[in-house]
This record gives structure tokens, sequence and C-alpha cells, in this order.
């Protein structure tokens, strides 16, 4: 247990003893207690203890705690046991791993695959295709492991937001806060445009194939846009135990989809063909082998409208291929971080436990599942198919899943999957939306929204949901009109800048945990703390919430990446005929924009001060807590020497924690 003293840096740079929170054990998990919360103007802004005592009253400022390990692991879990009436210990921290794991998983498991990968593999190829999926996923695993590392130590609300405030600058963690709300807005906004494409669902190959959903393509996507919007509001404005139960529910139905689709790739890899089947013979590896390649030979530079307007061959187009491949994975990826944006809503908010398994286990589930989904299709789809090269009537008809089951001799399966990819989302619609609300919220609770009379209606809650901040977000969501002309061309550069901003975002989220790291560093090197205190801080001390070995250079490399991806994300602007000024502004406003804020921000603090504008961080390592078990949740630690029943026992258990 910590000591009751903690060390804060101060304005000097020198951390001061100051009275710490003290921790005491209830139902298995570590509550704290310190107090009244930390004030911004006149209202509360964090209260780790007095908010539990807020949590039931229908109206007030503050979200609800009420969701559970179930609910939020159901991605990191996806196949959650209710452990709900159990009142041990052991059964309380099995359950506490919380929504976030589920709701992370959920979002990432959205179209950005479904419909995303056929563009990688015709871009880069196979081999290029599932090597940038592996990369990139070590970028985000690399990510989420800093955030995940900070959050287990410190289990505070908004932490995406928190942190910066703590370790960089009190104007990053507001700059990030916006552009973090108004890019999963418009990503959700996205989603709604993504239900009524693929419920315009067309398909109709050279081979005579044709299928079409005859009721969806006669009514105008406007129609699906409002129809969609309606109900994903509705739902956000659920208390949100029942929108957690929802959210369990459609996790477990994408994941268990992701694991047949790759066993259902390998079998129509491998198989004897059908009669209906478009090859008289097993695929194997034809699609690697020549005449085809590894990496995809040529680079198709495209227009404004996706025409093709010439190709760049050799090394440099190989090269072109990888890399556009990169950006369109990051999109792909985006929504993993949502691991630590539920905390305020989470019963275990305090179990450092809980936050180490659910950064391992989604980064772990999302990289691999979509690696293998790449890989699989890969084999059984060639790089140079038409559909995915520009051709193809709808979105649906551009899925290299879609293709495969087709090309297969499974055309029923094809309904099955578009079906499937409407779900998703319309899903992914959901959560994105219930986080932008959830951020908006955060801000008007650090009155950072605005006037007095719009952010006190924004910090209102009824039954812990901040309805008026779903309503502002789901108004801005109408931003998915736009995409419902015969190109859509506006709302995909407004998702081409959301995924710029979560890239930034990212970026930000390394360099606070280099900042983290710093001061832990800084605390002990001052020495005026106790002996247990600086345990606390010690990432070598057995109870110390979450360590990865390297972590400072996995911070090191995330933002080195993630910084190269925003400087050179907008390349295919300068390679087109005529320079694309429209995408090249979408690719990079979201750095201006970033950097206005930040500047609007010191302005509004200290006018034209210039000398006050410099850091301000206070480096608090308030809130920290430490595991109280000695025997660390995840960690395979056999009881006996030899092959002995509990040994197995350890060992299926073991198995269990990493799979379930």
């Amino acid at each position: 247990m910590p000591a009751s003293y903690q060390s804060v840096p101060m304005d000097s740079g020198k951390p001061e003893v100051v009275p710490s929170p003290t921790f005491r054990e209830f139902s298995g998990d570590i509550h704290l207690d310190d107090g009244p919360g930390t004030r911004v103007g006149h209202h509360l802004f964090i209260d780790e203890a007095g908010q539990m005592e807020e949590e039931q009253k229908p109206s007030g400022d503050s979200v609800w705690r009420v969701l559970n390990e179930r609910q939020i692991n159901v991605n990191d879990c996806l196949f959650w046991v209710n452990n709900s009436t159990s009142t041990s210990t052991t059964a309380t921290q099995t359950k506490s791993i919380s929504i976030t794991d589920f709701v992370s998983s959920s979002r990432a498991v959205g179209n950005g695959l479904f419909l995303g990968s056929g563009r990688s593999l015709a871009s880069a190829g196979p081999g290029g295709a599932v090597l940038s999926y592996v990369l990139m996923g070590t970028v985000i695993s690399s990510v989420i492991s800093c955030l995940g590392e900070m959050t287990a130590l410190m289990p505070v609300n908004a932490p995406i937001m928190e942190f910066p405030r703590r370790f960089l600058d009190r104007g990053v963690g507001f700059a990030v806060g916006w552009i973090y709300w108004f890019a999963y807005t418009v990503l959700a906004a996205d989603q709604l445009v993504a239900v009524a494409n693929t419920i315009r669902f067309k398909y109709h190959d050279e081979q005579g194939t044709y299928l079409e959903w005859v009721i969806g393509g006669s009514v105008h996507p406007a129609v699906w846009v409002s129809v969609v919007l309606i109900v994903v509001t509705l739902i956000n404005t659920l208390p949100v135990k029942y929108y957690g139960q929802l959210e369990y529910v459609f996790g477990c139905i994408k994941l268990t989809f992701l694991v047949l689709l790759i066993v259902l790739m390998v079998i129509l890899d491998t198989m004897q063909p059908l009669d209906r089947r478009y090859h008289t013979e097993p695929i194997g590896t034809k699609y690697w082998d020549s005449p085809y390649s590894f990496f995809a030979p040529r680079y198709i530079v495209r227009g404004p409208n996706d025409e093709a307007q010439r190709e760049i061959r050799g090394s440099l187009g190989v090269f072109l291929g990888v890399w556009t491949t990169f950006t369109n994975i990051i999109f792909s990826y985006v929504g993993m971080d949502m691991v630590a944006a539920t905390a305020a809503e989470s019963k275990a908010l305090s179990n450092a436990e809980s936050m180490k398994m659910a950064s391992r286990k989604v980064s772990i589930r999302v990289v691999t599942l979509y690696s293998l989904c790449m890989l699989t299709a890969s084999f059984v789809v060639p790089y140079d198919h038409e559909f995915i090269n520009g051709g193809g009537q709808t979105q649906s008809s551009h899925s290299i899943f879609l293709i495969a089951v087709v090309q297969g001799g499974l055309p029923a399966a094809a309904h099955f999957f578009n079906a499937i990819y409407m779900f998703s989302a319309w899903a992914s619609g959901i959560n994105t939306m219930y986080v932008a609300s959830r951020v908006l919220h955060t801000l008007a609770l650090r009155d950072q929204t605005g006037p007095e009379f719009i952010t006190r209606r924004l910090r209102q809650c009824h039954n812990g949901v901040p309805l008026r901040a779903v309503l502002v977000t789901g108004a801005l969501m109408c931003l998915g009109y736009l995409g419902t002309g015969s190109s859509g061309q506006r709302l995909n550069e407004l998702s081409t800048n959301c995924t710029v901003s979560c890239l930034i975002v990212y970026c930000v989220v390394c360099g606070t945990y280099l900042g983290f790291f710093k001061t832990l560093n800084d605390v002990k090197l001052y020495g005026n703390t106790s002996e247990a205190q600086a345990a606390c801080y010690d990432r070598n001390h057995p109870q110390y919430p979450y360590k990865s070995h390297g972590q400072w250079l996995k911070a090191c490399y995330g933002l080195v990446v993630c910084t190269l991806l925003v400087l050179f994300n907008g390349v295919p602007a300068f390679l087109q005929d005529t320079f694309d000024i429209r995408g090249f502004i979408a690719s990079y406003i979201g750095v201006p924009v970033f950097l206005l804020l930040l500047i609007g921000y010191k302005f509004s603090k200290h006018g034209f001060n210039f000398s006050q504008w410099g850091p301000e961080k206070s480096g608090d390592l308030r809130n920290c807590v430490q595991v109280t078990s000695e025997k660390r949740k995840g960690r395979l630690e056999f009881p006996d020497d030899g092959l002995t029943k509990d040994n197995i026992r350890e060992l299926v258990h073991w198995v269990w924690v990493w799979t379930k």
C-alpha cells in the first residue's frame, strides 16, 4: 500500500511533499479517498471518491459508474461470464475490467477492415498489405500501452485529455480534447453514411453474378442516414448500463464474425472447387506466386473522383503503394484508444489490473485478427481484381471478403456479409457517438465549451447520461448528409482529416508518456518521499500496476512514426496530374487547427503577455494506485514442480484469462 504522502512537482520544478489520497479495499477494488476533487472554476473537475456518492442521482453533472468487466471487456473478452452476483474479492476483480475493452474492440472492428482492406491489397500487394497491418499494429499498440500504463497508475477521468495537461501543457490538453471530439463526431457521421451505402447493395461481375438489395437502392440515401441517426442518438440516451449490455452483444457478434471469416477464407483457399466456383482447382498460393508478387509492382495515381490517371512502377511505385496503405490502415485501427475513454463510467476505475489486461488484450486481439483476416483473404483475391481497383457498383463490392465468397461459389453468403457490414457500421456509429459525447461532457466540466449558459447545460446529466452533449454531438453528425451525394467527396475529406487528427492525438499521447516517464525519474532523484511512497513510482516494483518493457522506446517509436504519417500523409495530392488542393487541405488542416486551439488557449489565459506562454504542467502524480494482490493477473506461475493437477489447472486458467 502506498504511503500517506506524495510528491507533486510545483511550478519551480522541484517536487514538494503533499498529502496524498488514502486507499482502502472494498469488495476487491481499490477506491480513492482524497476529499474534495480538483476544481476548475467553480465546479467539480475530478472527484474519484465524491462522485460515487452522486452516481445514482437522476440529475446532476456526473455520469454513473455502472459498467463492469463483461461490458467493458466484451472486446477483451468477447466470451464474458456474468459474475455480477458474486461478492468475493476474486470475482469482483475478475469482472472489473469494465466496458472499456469491449467498446474499444467493438469500435475498432468496423468497415475500415471490411471495406478498406481491398484498397490496401490493391495498393501494396498481398505481402505488403499484411506487412502494413502488422507494422501499423505495432505502432498503435505502442500508443495504447503508453496510455494504459499511465491510466493504470493514475486512474483519472478522460485520461487522453488529463495526462497532457499534467505532463505536457494545459493548452495541449485543451486542444487535444476539441480535436478528439470533432474527429470522433465526424467518424460517427461517416458510419451513418456507411450504413446508407451498404444497404444500397449491388454486385454485378463479368461472370454473370448479379446481386442486389432492391429496396435499399430504391430509397434515397439521405432517408437511411436520417433513420440511422435517430436510432443511434436514441440508443445513446439510454442509461449506460443498458448501453453496455448492447455493446456486449454487438462486440460478440463482430468478433465471432471475424473468427468465422478467417476460417472461411482458409477453406475457400484450400478446398476442392464447388460447381458454382470461378476456379477449377484449389487456389493455394497462386496470387502470391509469379506473375503476381509479394508487393504490388505499381502504384496507381487516382484523381479526386477515384479515376485512374497514371501508374508509377518500379521501387518508387512499391514504396508509394505501401506508404499510402499505412495511412489507410490507421483508419481501421482508430478506436482502440477507447480502452481508456470510458473510465468515468467504469466501476473498476481504480482496479489497476483491469487497465493492464484491457490494454494488452485489446491490442493483441485486434491486431492479430486484422492481420489474419488480411493474410487469409490475400490468398483468395488477387491484387489486380477490377473491383478493388476502382471498379464495382457499390461500396460493398469493394470488399475482398465479399468478392472471395462470390468467386468461391457462395453468392448467398455475400448477402449475409453485406448485412454484417451494415450492422458493423451501425454499431460503430453508436459507440463512436458515445465517446464523442463523453469527451464534450468532460470539456464542459472543465469550463472549456464557451459561455457559461452553454457549458452549464452541457454538464448536466440525466440518469447518468449527458443528454445535451449527446444531442449536440448528434446535431454535428448531420455532416453525414454531405456523404449522400453521388461522390460523397466532402465527407471523405472530413474523414481523412479526422484520421490525421487522431494521429495528432497519438503523437500527444506518446509525448505525454515521455513527460510522465521523466517525472517518475525526477521524483526518485529528489529523494523527499518516504520509502513506501517512492515504491509507488518505481516501475520495477512488483506492485507497480502495469509495466511494459522498453516502454519509453515504444513511446519514441510511436511518436516518430505517427509524426511521419502526419507530415507525409498528403503525398497523393502532389502526384496527381493537377495538384489536388482539396485533398492537400484535408490531409493537413488538422495541424494548424491544433496549433490555433493551443494558441487560443494561451491567449485567453495570458493575453499578450508572451512570457507566460511557456509550458504549464503540474507533473501531478496524485491518484496513484498499487496492486494489492501478490499474484498478478495474466501472469503464469506454477504452484508445483512437474506435471500436476494444480499446474494443469493453473495453465488452463491462464489461457482463459488471456482468451476470454
